[in-house]
């Protein structure tokens, strides 16, 4: 090793059985090498649990890994059997950071990974985030940076899990390189002996912060608007999802056109309406009913469905490219179940009951947020047996478990009675929910439980809501509902996280066909 403006360099060597140490002078250039070989050579107790060299190799480079994305400044060279794996220059630009995150992640990371950037509560996390639809098998691609060093915090885990939660389809696992900055004196790192945990003063603040970081970023993923220049990128690799992710979806910021187009139809006397806004439906999610909340808001939305014009299809509006929305207009439906539509990259392919599945449930969330949570109290007020520490934990906690629409009173030191409880939860096991809600805040601080179960019952009304395959719609209908998908958030997903659109560029259509050859 040698450091920078050293006259020169010292190498530390250790080895057989005592294994001590030998400092000498060496010549090398400036930086640092570290070389393993023949490890546990003399000591067969260690080296039987020694796995295949594939094995162990792969923790090697994933050491690496991890401090090759903590630090961009320093250039990192990986050989192994006289082969260079991995040769990384310093990287000082935003550009070239994104390119190493690339060679050291995988290339479609980048294609599939939205920019985040957010300060606040003297907390910063910046770095990238997967699309839902780019989730692998495994959690293989998940790097997460506490003031440069690589964790793999319970609390950062269950964060992270918790903004994903409403767009992944299930037994998948998110991508994600993120860096979060803070107070160092805010932080103990010595809590774990390889320094893979940490313990954060405030963790209920840092949780919060990240959930809302992540999730807000999620929402805010939009189709892309065209450009008149674009150029067509180049086929995906077949991966397939055992491979490891989802694919088909482009990159999602999303901008609202200055002069966006929206289809007309013409009514029976002649009048031309807007079919986005009979779609959108004005009056959606005023009305509920008592027993099932939010039921008036998906009748109201199928309504506004059956008043929309049901005349001739009408041609695919002129327009440019600038002109085209992101997800282009509706050409034509296949099978009753898929919208095909051209915009500025090629074809689009929408599963009209998983987008509109999504935009139900979209509506659904903010009409009963808007309504605040409806609470009832129980004519015989349920006790609830739990451990002195859960008990504990629910006084500490009341304001929270308050703001839920649960009140909970203390009877004894290891019981709680149950007075209130969220009109959304009279069918649910309300003894359970608290008992798991008790365990994450007593874990992590927070717990959103109830929330969860809430936008289970909603995301179960937004399915039976939408509209069912085998539906024929015009192309009025068909442009509305790609107009909703644009204004919605994580329209790319449906309730279930599985993919609601995927594009077809050009270039992709001309390869199928050989064109061009």
């Amino acid at each position: 090793s040698r450091e920078k403006g050293s006259d020169e360099a010292w190498q530390v060597k250790a080895e057989g059985r005592d294994m001590q140490a030998e400092v000498s002078p060496a010549a090398h250039p400036t930086g640092t090498t570290v070389e393993a070989r023949d490890l546990f050579f003399n000591t067969p107790a260690r080296r039987k649990f020694l796995r295949t060299e594939k094995t162990e190799f792969s923790h090697l480079e994933d050491t690496l890994k991890k401090l090759a994305l903590s630090r961009y400044d320093v250039a990192f060279t990986l050989r192994h059997n006289n082969r260079v794996i991995h040769s990384l220059r310093p990287a000082a630009r935003t550009i070239d950071r994104e390119k190493r995150v690339a060679t050291l992640l995988n290339p479609q990371f980048m294609d599939n990974a939205v920019h985040i950037e957010t300060e606040g509560a003297g907390l910063t996390i910046e770095g990238w985030v997967g699309l839902p639809t780019f989730s692998r098998s495994q959690g293989d691609m998940q790097y997460f940076f506490v003031n440069g060093r690589a964790v793999r915090d319970k609390l950062v885990v269950h964060a992270i899990k918790q903004a994903y939660r409403d767009v992944l389809y299930h037994g998948r696992h998110p991508a994600f390189v993120l860096y979060l900055w803070l107070d160092p004196k805010l932080v103990d790192v010595n809590v774990h002996p390889t320094k893979h945990e940490v313990r954060f003063r405030d963790g209920r603040l840092v949780h919060d912060f990240i959930f809302r970081s992540l999730h807000r970023a999620l929402a805010d993923i939009r189709p892309e608007q065209p450009t008149a220049n674009l150029q067509p990128s180049a086929a995906p690799a077949a991966t397939g999802t055992e491979a490891g992710e989802f694919q088909g979806q482009n990159r999602l910021d999303w901008q609202q056109p200055a002069n966006e187009r929206v289809p007309f139809s013409a009514t029976a006397d002649g009048a031309a309406t807007s079919t986005a806004q009979n779609f959108s439906g004005g009056s959606f999610g005023q009305s509920f009913s008592d027993s099932r909340p939010g039921q008036g808001a998906v009748a109201e939305q199928l309504r506004s469905y059956e008043q929309l014009n049901q005349g001739a299809p009408q041609p695919l509006p002129e327009s440019s490219a600038e002109d085209l929305p992101p997800l282009g207009f509706a050409v034509a439906q296949l099978h009753g179940i898929y919208i095909l539509a051209q915009n500025a990259h090629g074809l689009v392919v929408v599963d009209m009951h998983a987008a509109h599945e999504r935009i139900t449930y979209e509506r659904l969330k903010v009409a009963v947020d808007e309504q605040g949570v409806q609470s009832q109290p129980l004519l015989v007020p349920e006790t609830l047996h739990v451990s002195e520490r859960e008990a504990d934990a629910a006084e500490q906690f009341s304001d929270e478990f308050r703001q839920f629409g649960v009140e909970l009173a203390r009877v004894s030191p290891e019981s709680l009675m149950i007075r209130q409880i969220p009109v959304l939860l009279q069918q649910a096991n309300v003894g359970q929910l608290i008992t798991d809600m008790l365990s994450d805040l007593m874990e992590h601080g927070a717990s959103d439980r109830i929330l969860a179960h809430r936008n289970e019952l909603l995301s179960t009304m937004a399915c039976h809501g939408s509209v069912r395959a085998n539906r024929k719609l015009t192309l009025p209908e068909m442009n509305a509902l790609l107009r909703d998908m644009e204004a919605t958030e994580r329209s790319g997903q449906c309730n279930h996280g599985r993919p609601t659109w995927t594009q077809m560029t050009m270039s992709e259509l001309d390869k199928l066909f050989l064109r061009g050859r």
